[in-house]
């Protein structure tokens, strides 16, 4: 038995954990052609490479089917209920940096914060006869955190696409999304409330709380450590 590392399968997320890893002495590498998610590892003992979509990465780890894992803050705490008893941070990588925030219609001079959106909630419902809706991907992090903000009358919408456009498209009227730049947002006539930041999210290696581990296992693990300083 090997220790499990997974790690994003494709696009920027992959190419910068596969140079963090490199650039501690070990390297993975892609095996195979695009549509193979075979992989392979150097520099050190005792290590498989498991390429997966980083949102499969959590639920892999809270299985403890892999060792170790690479993915967002926000794709952990969204994704398990109670992540810390599943999972722990190991590294911060200092990429794939994003906030997840709350953003409502740049026309809406009055929102700009929590208590303006509720206000605004409880004045569309009895105007419209139903909640704002709020399309977002995280539904376990919006509604804990305007839960927590005191929001109350609101349905959150599933959106698995793009989330910016759900208001220009009159499928929602505000939303949850992760941002970098704010360029999308702006783009589509959005704006952040001043207290709208669920979350800071940024790619991070995960250790799995549930995995089993041989002695091996153990010792592969606080080589990696050592590496990570």
């Amino acid at each position: 038995m090997t220790l499990k590392l997974g790690v994003p399968s494709k696009g920027r997320l992959m190419e910068k954990t596969f140079e963090w890893f490199g650039a501690r002495g070990i390297t993975l590498q892609r095996t195979g052609n695009e549509r193979e998610y075979a992989g392979a590892v150097e520099g050190i003992d005792n290590v498989s490479l498991i390429l997966l979509s980083a949102g499969e990465i959590p639920r892999e780890l809270a299985a403890g089917r892999i060792h170790l894992g690479v993915t967002g803050t926000d794709l952990v705490r969204e994704k398990l209920a109670l992540w810390d008893q599943l999972v722990e941070p190991m590294e911060e990588l200092q990429f794939g940096h994003a906030d997840l925030i709350i953003a409502v219609p740049q026309a809406w001079v009055d929102v700009d914060t929590l208590d303006d959106l509720d206000a605004a909630a409880a004045a569309f419902r009895q105007h419209h006869g139903f909640r704002m809706r709020i399309a977002t991907k995280y539904h376990r992090l919006v509604r804990d955190f305007l839960r927590a903000g005191g929001v109350a009358d609101y349905a959150l919408v599933d959106s698995q696409g793009a989330t910016e456009g759900t208001v220009k498209n009159e499928t929602a009227e505000a939303v949850a999304d992760i941002t970098s730049s704010g360029e999308t947002l702006r783009a589509n006539h959005l704006k952040i409330l001043s207290d709208g930041l669920v979350l800071q999210s940024q790619a991070t290696l995960w250790r799995s709380r549930m995995a089993e581990m041989s002695d091996l296992d153990r010792k592969t693990l606080g080589e990696i450590n050592r590496r990570l300083g």
